[in-house]
């Protein structure tokens, strides 16, 4: 009999860019994106405070956003910044599914990843307004910062794909050590087109590492739709490309995409290798704040909106029994004091001195290792 890896290998089970009206093509790109048959969200065996918890971190992760988009439109914070509207569940779900020791590397959308592993709302405010007690002392406006000792986190870097390479060197040295702890990271539909996704994915499949690397399928590498990059119905299919497992969920599922999360966790732990999982879920903003979307499709847009992944998520709950309409209204209404104060503490924060900003390029006292967090 087959063993899952290899049934995984042989032909992931996906549902990716065929629809009823056929595949994908170039008269009509968006066909692949369009949402598929709504399931209804299964319990993978979470129990309720399980389950409230990951509520309470899917509205965290939309709250902080919303919060740092006003203070974008004010002028406080410069530069750019990058929304996961409607993405919120893979960030979410897929940490929520790894240990505290286990390596996780976010990309720059990936905030609720952050906020499951313990970085504060204020941690994060400080960060995007580029104060001197920001994890980056002001160096930075985004989420380029980690700490491997004290948060098993390893920081985004701008090229994207790179971090795939890296977190195969971080899964390796784990291993080396005789160290039980998985890898996983974030890549974008448009970045398993560069030849880091290349590199790392086969060197990690070769190796059998384990490494779960998690395509963040929104149909779009910004403008170009995703019928105009692949020839494949998923991304999914690369994993069996490069002789590892690869699964395709719906992304504004937080059950589901904790649950493949999970399934790639257990394959990697057991020496079965990496995964490609490939999560679809329609952004509901552009690729920056900036950036006004007109190049999407109103059709594709409504026929995503009815996927919120926190009404889909309090629908379950409600539904299950887990909680009523009230108590979620009033999880949502008491974060929003807390963060309130950690944005005003952020913006009475002081700003770095000029010199900092030369600090630390080279070896120096004080900059061996990040000093972040402090305790």
């Amino acid at each position: 009999m087959a063993t899952e890896a290899s049934r995984l290998r042989e032909r992931p089970q996906l549902r990716g860019r065929k629809t009823r009206h056929g595949a994908a093509s170039a008269a009509d790109p968006i066909a692949g994106m369009m949402p598929g048959p709504l399931r209804p969200p299964v319990n993978p065996g979470l129990k309720r405070a399980e389950l409230l918890a990951m509520h309470r971190h899917l509205l965290l992760n939309r709250l902080v956003e919303e919060k740092l988009s006003a203070l974008y439109r004010q002028g406080q914070i410069v530069g750019g910044l990058y929304s996961s509207l409607g993405q919120e569940a893979i960030s979410v779900g897929s940490a929520f599914a790894l240990r505290p020791d286990d390596l996780l590397a976010p990309m720059i959308r990936n905030i609720g990843s952050l906020l499951v592993r313990g970085v504060s709302p204020r941690d994060l405010f400080l960060q995007f307004l580029a104060r001197y007690d920001a994890p980056t002392h002001g160096k930075d406006g985004t989420l380029h910062f980690g700490n491997v000792e004290k948060k098993s986190l390893i920081g985004p870097i701008s090229h994207l794909g790179t971090l795939i390479p890296v977190m195969t060197g971080a899964a390796m040295a784990a291993r080396m050590r005789g160290e039980d702890r998985v890898a996983l990271t974030y890549i974008g539909d448009g970045g398993t087109s560069t030849g880091y996704f290349h590199e790392g994915l086969n060197q990690a499949a070769v190796l059998k590492l384990p490494l779960i690397l998690i395509v963040e399928n929104n149909g779009y590498a910004y403008s170009t739709p995703t019928a105009r990059q692949f020839a494949v119905e998923s991304l999914a299919e690369r994993g069996p490309a490069y002789g590892c497992a690869g699964e395709s969920v719906d992304g504004t599922d937080i059950l589901a995409v904790y649950a493949a999360t999970l399934r790639a966790v257990e394959r990697g732990r057991r020496g079965e290798g990496p995964t490609v999982l490939e999560c679809r879920a329609m952004r509901m903003r552009g690729h920056a704040e900036h950036d006004d979307m007109r190049y999407v499709p109103k059709r594709l847009l409504e026929a995503w909106r009815g996927r919120d992944p926190i009404g889909r998520f309090e629908a379950f709950l409600i539904e299950e029994g887990h909680a009523v309409r009230a108590e979620l209204r009033s999880a949502a209404a008491a974060l929003a004091p807390e963060l309130e104060r950690a944005a005003a503490e952020a913006l009475a924060s002081p700003l770095p001195p000029p010199e900092e900003a030369l600090k630390g390029v080279y070896w120096e006292p004080g900059y061996e290792r990040p000093w972040w967090p402090s305790a």
